[in-house]
């Protein structure tokens, strides 16, 4: 894996990525909602000179049932040119897939190869003894290693959950990041300002929270996530907790800022207990403290109960569900997918506190069923997952979130699609759309894309 030079995706600043050749393929994590048959990662042509564009052109299969994959990541990336823990040796070639019932994290190669081949798999006991944690959810390259987050403790039920590092090459699970995790108990995402040490982490709730869907009681209680933390990465330490008010239920995706100068970055929220409204925060740092401030608001749909899944039937309107949000290269482009009611948004944050809305697009929903050009019918889902090109001209979304809330949200089943978008005219791209079959019965979640996208890298020169 060692390398005389630098991996050449690889990038030193965000500027440096955005200018690099565009990707030609697309990895996607897809998984088996009845647990029957492996979960696979699927490959996708994204050439628009290829033959085989849009289409599934490679496949590999998993080793076992129930992983449920979910939000999986690169070993290296362009932090390993960061001065202060370099390793610039190394290559961006291992996807890091993490399985989020089964607590099993694969390692698959890509080099040389359209298939990923499975080249170690870390079982549940190793994590569990080794980091304390089961669970894991979220994969990002970072200094000293990979840092994997996870919702829950070694028992798999409950918490308190964190992040365990593991070593960029031979994979073997180091430990428990967190020295000292302070008032920190509830996991989701993390991410980091990496010049400035700090990381921040948000909340979603412990397995037995999330595992069969929303609990109606634990939602109304205001007991799923709601907070931000704020830690100093070098020593590993809880610094601060900003709670964002405990009607701002499950604080999900965080998205900093690519530029290393900058100390800002967006987090999105699910819903409002208060009115079924999403919204997405900005965090900055000001008179020597961490705040945030609420900076999109997303209200709901009103529906006529007739309709809606059992869930919301006494609500009588759709909540938007922002389940993901993803800030381009560049940091001027937010977009935010709603699940709930189908809906992708496109934000002008050149302003991170003024943000303007400049597109949006309908796929999908629970009450629309909004179609896509290419489609036959009415589709079900809604735009998921988010990931968007280095360059930020094309955006990729997936229709699938968790399986049992998959279940509860569209009873009657998502299906499996996958949208390619133009981001420059904000229009659905017509030769880009696998779907059904294309997926082999699988749920497609999250995308990846060949050497980088918006969402895996982190810069440590403007």
């Amino acid at each position: 894996m060692a390398l005389w030079t630098p991996d050449p995706t690889f990038y030193p600043s965000p500027r440096d990525a955005a200018a690099a050749p565009a990707e030609r393929l697309a990895y996607v994590a897809a998984f088996d909602r009845r647990a029957q048959r492996p979960d696979a990662i699927a490959v996708l042509d994204t050439d628009p000179s290829s033959s085989g564009y849009g289409n599934v052109v490679g496949w590999t299969d998993l080793p076992h049932t129930g992983d449920e994959l979910h939000h999986f990541g690169w070993n290296a990336c362009s932090s390993a040119l960061c001065p202060y823990a370099p390793h610039p040796h190394v290559e961006r070639r291992y996807l890091v897939v993490p399985g989020l019932r089964s607590s099993r994290i694969y390692i698959l190669d890509t080099k040389d190869r359209i298939s990923p081949e499975i080249v170690k798999v870390i079982e549940p006991e190793e994590l569990a003894k080794r980091a304390g944690y089961s669970r894991p959810h979220t994969v990002h390259c970072g200094p000293e290693g990979l840092y994997v987050s996870a919702l829950g403790g070694a028992d798999g039920r409950d918490g308190p959950g964190g992040i365990a590092i593991l070593d960029h090459q031979s994979f073997e699970v180091l430990g428990r990041w967190e020295v000292d995790r302070g008032p920190q108990y509830l996991a989701y995402d993390f991410w980091w300002h990496i010049n400035h040490d700090v990381l921040v982490s948000s909340e979603w709730g412990t397995p037995s929270m999330i595992e069969n869907g929303v609990v109606g009681e634990l939602l109304l209680g205001r007991k799923y996530g709601h907070k931000l933390h704020f830690w100093d990465l070098r020593k590993r330490r809880h610094v601060q907790e900003l709670d964002l008010g405990d009607q701002h239920q499950m604080t999900l995706e965080l998205r900093p800022a690519h530029d290393p100068t900058r100390t800002y970055g967006f987090a999105g929220v699910v819903v409002s207990v208060e009115d079924l409204s999403a919204s997405v925060w900005t965090w900055f740092h000001e008179n020597g403290a961490w705040q945030a401030r609420k900076v999109i608001e997303i209200p709901a749909e009103p529906a006529d109960p007739a309709d809606l899944p059992d869930v919301l039937k006494p609500f009588g309107a759709v909540p938007p569900l922002v389940t993901d949000i993803d800030l381009s290269v560049d940091d001027q482009r937010l977009y935010v997918s709603c699940w709930g009611t189908g809906e992708l948004k496109q934000y002008d944050v050149s302003d991170p506190f003024k943000p303007v809305e400049i597109g949006s697009l309908r796929i999908g929903g629970i009450t629309r069923q909004k179609s896509h050009p290419s489609a036959d019918g009415p589709l079900r889902g809604g735009p998921q997952m988010v990931e968007v090109s280095r360059d930020g001209r094309r955006v990729y979304v997936s229709n699938s979130l968790y399986g049992a809330w998959d279940d509860q949200f569209y009873p009657e089943g998502v299906g499996a699609w996958l949208a390619g978008i133009d981001a420059d005219t904000f229009t659905f791209d017509e030769r880009f759309f696998p779907h059904g079959d294309d997926f082999r019965g699988l749920r497609p979640h999250q995308v990846r894309l060949q050497g980088g996208d918006a969402s895996s890298d982190s810069y440590c020169y403007p």
